[in-house]
């Protein structure tokens, strides 16, 4: 028998100050198996970054064919690619030929010797690449509940996130910026 998904529902009041955006989103996001809490809570870091009205969460882990997150054009084409993790560059080859715009999220204690092994292949490839601090994604981790009213306001490099359970703030960097 196959493991399910476990859904997880956020309600999150976004004050994006970096783009003037603001707005309530309410989230539905399934956990794979295989995904950890990590993992999924920078997948959804990432859906604050990009808000908009296109945005969607896609299969996942569960389809290689797709990314963490897309947005689409009305005419169907991809707009958006977004990849959580530290994928392999050939797919973000791929990912580049496919949609106008490509952004990956590195989170984990991997992601220094990831972006040390990979960056000069990157290099070569108009994606817009972003290292979210791993202790901060631990620290935004341990306020997950199944059901979520949080808060999340974003300002030049850092998202400020309260919760019931707590607050914490977690910070990016930017590895390679697109062009």
């Amino acid at each position: 028998m196959a493991l399910k998904p476990t859904i997880y529902k956020f309600k999150i009041a976004l004050t994006d100050l970096n783009r003037q955006y603001y707005d309530t989103l309410n989230l539905t996001i399934a956990q794979h198996p295989s995904e950890t809490l990590e993992r999924m809570m920078a997948r959804m870091l990432a859906f604050c970054l990009n808000a908009q009205e296109s945005l969607t969460f896609t299969k996942g882990l569960s389809s290689a064919e797709e990314s963490d997150l897309w947005a689409h054009t009305p005419d169907g084409r991809i707009a958006l690619w977004i990849d959580v993790g530290e994928p392999a560059p050939e797919r973000i080859k791929k990912a580049t030929r496919i949609a106008q715009t490509v952004k990956v999220y590195s989170f984990n204690s991997k992601s220094n010797i990831w972006w040390m092994q990979e960056q000069a292949k990157f290099k070569e490839l108009a994606a817009t690449i972003f290292q979210f601090q791993s202790p901060d994604i631990q620290a935004l981790a341990k306020l997950v509940q199944r059901t979520m009213d949080i808060s999340v306001t974003i300002s030049e490099q850092s998202a400020y996130v309260a919760a019931e359970g707590g607050e914490c703030e977690v910070n990016w960097t930017v590895l390679q910026a697109a062009g």
